[in-house]
């Protein structure tokens, strides 16, 4: 592998808000490429510079300085054991809102005043969430920047902004290969595992173990003529370091499956690879003390004490909505069940653990335009939150909830306390009206396939999802909701550009974060800065 020094800096930073990037006089850098880096000791003197990061090294550097920045005020000398990164796919605060008064309303109780398990953490600050290229990013290049440090480009997986999209070459992806915290954990000898509710080699898992330049590349069958890159599913089995992930769960199982092997749950459909090979019979054989499983009695079999590698993969692609879990027949396990079994595969490791859960499917549902289901999986993380803190303990295990980005999802109108959030807007139990006169929503998209003028309009239905309001017609006005449930799971709220996928927001998203070295989480960070978090935590910087 080619080995090169990073760059020097001497005065790096950036003005984005109210936000300057600073970094210091020296490198702080340690090992962050699979190049061999400088190190540096000493007193680290923060200096601010009107310079925009452009590679890999400067995003590093600047991260690290921006966590320095805060720790320089209240220096905690406890250490995390352990660390768990929950992340909201496209969970923005509007998102955390409205789940927050739905799961209240739900229970019976006051919504508006309800918190979710994580909105009483004691640290919170802002991400700023743009990518190397783009103002509003892609779960890729925001999830390579809270695992690997560094901003880069979107549809990029764990390497440098400076890859070109379509690199085939396994040589090249390997010199511009970022490390993550994940690789970081697994050489310290520490356990680690990924959990989440969408195919397990979709962007954001994937990030931890996987290194290639487009993130639609998830099995061979998916990669172009020639190269020799390696897919992410196989990235997974060919993982380089300590003894591999412990912990692998969710869906995208044809992934990892032979197209001449018929799917154990839907036998009339196959796998995606076109090499031949059964990567979950690999699992099983490379690893001792390993199983693989692929619906709920598995599952539910699966004892933690004398397991040590365990795959899951629940379901062909993405996992099921949490609204559609128990219509599944094979049966699937929530993400608080999946959290708690890798929570306890993971603790047996005394050198502690690293652990990513992700709620992937919040994002899925904002894109079909249906709040209902992305606020039920909004209140299944936050169940997954309140079990990880039920088995942790704030003293050795530093927890940080984030979302990798936001949607254009809104709550509007002046709705009386207690109005059902999934209702029109009311006041008093009377609907209020728009300037033609008609009802409204209190959640809607800036964008979405829900638009308001769309005939033949369908409902949403999470078995086909994309096929929604067609035939536009600019000259149709809102159609009138005064007779319609739109409480019903099924209902897509109104959008306002007419779109067949509703899109990524740009505003910053939250870090709720508790434990040894959540201090450090406050004020505007970029990003990339969570990684610096985690690894000062964890003792990993010097």
């Amino acid at each position: 592998m080619k080995h090169q020094q990073p760059h020097k800096l001497t005065a790096l930073a950036m003005a984005v808000g109210a936000l300057s990037f600073t970094v210091s006089a020296g490198s702080l850098a340690e090992d962050h490429h699979y190049h061999q880096g400088h190190r540096h000791s000493g007193h680290h003197h923060p200096v601010v510079s009107e310079q925009v990061p452009t590679s890999a090294t400067e995003w590093f550097q600047a991260g690290e300085t921006a966590v320095l920045v805060n720790k320089k005020d209240v220096e905690e000398l406890r250490k995390a054991k352990n660390v768990i990164l929950f992340v909201g796919d496209g969970m923005g605060v509007s998102t955390v809102t409205a789940a927050r008064i739905l799961e209240g309303q739900m229970d019976g109780r006051d919504g508006e005043f309800n918190r979710l398990s994580f909105e009483k953490f004691n640290n919170l600050a802002l991400s700023v969430t743009a990518s190397a290229n783009q103002q509003t990013s892609d779960s890729a290049p925001t999830a390579t920047a809270m695992v690997a440090g560094i901003k880069t480009n979107d549809g990029a997986i764990s390497v440098e902004q400076s890859i070109n999209r379509t690199e085939p070459s396994a040589e090249v992806t390997a010199a511009k290969s970022v490390k993550t915290i994940l690789e970081r954990a697994e050489d310290r000898g520490m356990s680690t595992g990924v959990v989440t509710t969408a195919r397990f080699t979709h962007a954001t898992p994937a990030v931890n173990y996987a290194h290639i330049s487009n993130r639609d590349w998830e099995a061979d069958s998916n990669l172009p003529a020639g190269a020799t890159v390696k897919d992410i599913a196989r990235q997974l089995l060919e993982f380089p370091y300590g003894d591999g992930l412990e912990v692998a769960l969710g869906g995208g199982r044809s992934y990892f499956m032979p197209n001449t092997m018929n799917d154990p749950e839907y036998p009339t459909q196959k796998g995606r690879r076109a090499d031949g090979r059964d990567l979950t019979l690999e699992w099983t054989s490379q690893y001792n003390n390993s199983e693989y499983v692929w619906n709920q009695a598995g599952f539910d079999a699966v004892d933690p004490k004398h397991t040590d590698h365990l795959l899951g993969l629940f379901e062909r692609s993405h996992m099921r909505y949490e609204a559609d879990r128990p219509a599944d027949a094979a049966g699937e396990p929530s993400l608080a069940e999946m959290t708690e079994k890798a929570i306890k595969i993971l603790q047996k490791n005394r050198k502690g653990y690293y652990l990513m859960v992700e709620a992937g499917r919040i994002d899925h549902a904002h894109h079909a335009g249906n709040a209902y289901r992305a606020l039920t999986d909004t209140v299944a993380m936050s169940d997954a939150v309140k079990a990880a803190k039920a088995l942790t303990n704030d003293k050795d295990t530093l927890i940080l909830v984030t979302a990798d980005h936001s949607h254009v999802f809104t709550i509007a109108g002046y709705p009386s306390r207690g109005n059902p959030i999934l209702g029109k807007t009311a006041v008093a139990g009377v609907d209020a009206k728009d300037s033609l006169g008609l009802p409204y929503t209190t959640l809607s998209y800036a964008n979405g396939p829900g638009w308001t003028g769309g005939m033949q309009r369908k409902e949403f239905n999470p078995a086909n999802e994309g096929t929604v309001a067609v035939n536009y017609d600019g000259g149709k006005l809102r159609p009138d909701l005064t007779n319609v449930d739109t409480g019903n799971p099924n209902y897509m709220q109104e959008a306002t550009v007419p779109m067949g996928s509703e899109t990524h927001a740009g505003e910053d998203v939250a870090i709720y974060a508790d434990g040894p070295g959540a201090y450090l989480v406050r004020g505007t960070l970029e990003q990339n800065a969570i990684y610096h978090v985690m690894a000062d935590a964890l003792g990993m910087r010097k």
